[in-house]
């Protein structure tokens, strides 16, 4: 934990002090130059070795480390205090988290303390595919919800039950209400109570075929889509069906189609407090899809977005 710490701050600090030899017109520009922070938190299950040497938070990383705006560090849930020490997360920008059947070893509380940093303008969050369970990205999607349902005011927090989805990782059916819902009791007072149904951040069908994808860039001119062509494919990946339960976006990025007919939002951006939520849809642990040049094209435009925007 304390070597990844030391190479954030050697990384970060390698502007400043290459500034100290230059004339001073330049030393304001290169000290401000600060680069992006950005930490990968990978669950490391054996699986991943089907398709990446050295795990995939790994794979991603040495490619994002290319840029030289980045300094990245990868950690993982079999390091000390999971990968998510308060250290790491105190100096990072941007944190990746790719999860998929260790979901439940990440506690709620730590979920919790990711979404308050979110909140804050502290950190962004890119969700990579089977992290739509992931603990952070669950509560995020918690707290979005509980945000929208109280924004106008005509509800007062303590009328309000909120209630989880009875089974935490169990796929919802085609014809099942969507997540997250609200049900609300007006009384002849004037008064008024209501029950939330929280997301259950799940989609009805899933096809782990590794059939190709089309991506269709909804969003041209947003950043995060900067330099990709209207469409591409995806050439091994799995499927997710809609609808997914989760709250509405703020921006819907890009969408993708398979030859069957299924179609999925892959590529969704919500607003948290100050902060940012991505979530990015493509992948699987046993298909090469993080070595995709245009899927790693996405995730450094998302990363060097994401944190200017918080910067401002």
């Amino acid at each position: 934990m304390e070597n990844k710490r030391r190479q954030f701050l050697k990384n970060t600090s390698i502007a400043a002090a290459s500034a100290l030899l230059m004339p001073s017109s330049l030393k304001a520009m290169t000290v401000n130059a600060k680069k992006i922070r950005i930490l990968i938190w990978d669950e490391r299950s054996d699986a991943e070795k089907e398709a990446y040497d050295n795990f995939l938070g790994n794979c991603i990383a040495d490619q994002l480390k290319k840029n030289p705006a980045f300094s990245v560090v990868s950690s993982g849930l079999n390091e000390a205090e999971q990968g998510i020490s308060e250290s790491l997360l105190n100096e990072a920008d941007v944190l990746i988290w790719w999860g998929h059947v260790k979901q439940a070893e990440i506690s709620p509380e730590k979920g919790k303390n990711i979404v308050e940093r979110i909140k804050a303008g502290k950190l962004s969050f890119i969700a990579l595919h089977s992290a739509h369970w992931a603990t952070p990205f669950v509560q995020a999607m918690n707290e979005i919800t509980k945000i929208r349902v109280l924004a106008d005011g005509s509800i007062k927090e303590e009328d309000v039950k909120f209630v989880s989805p009875a089974k935490q990782y169990t796929m919802p059916k085609y014809d099942s209400r969507i997540t997250p819902y609200v049900i609300e009791r007006k009384f002849p007072d004037g008064h008024k109570t209501a029950t939330v149904h929280l997301p259950i951040c799940c989609f009805p069908s899933v096809r782990n075929d590794g059939k190709p994808s089309t991506v269709n860039v909804l969003s041209p001119n947003h950043p995060i889509m900067k330099g990709l062509p209207k469409n591409f494919k995806i050439p091994q990946t799995e499927m997710y069906d809609e609808p997914f339960h989760v709250p509405e976006p703020d921006q819907m990025l890009f969408e993708e189609t398979w030859e069957k007919g299924e179609w999925f939002r892959s590529g969704m951006l919500w607003n948290l407090g100050k902060g940012k939520v991505f979530y990015f849809r493509p992948g699987h642990e046993t298909f090469p899809v993080f070595k995709e040049e245009k899927v790693i094209q996405i995730l450094s435009n998302a990363a060097m977005w994401m944190a200017s925007v918080a910067k401002q």
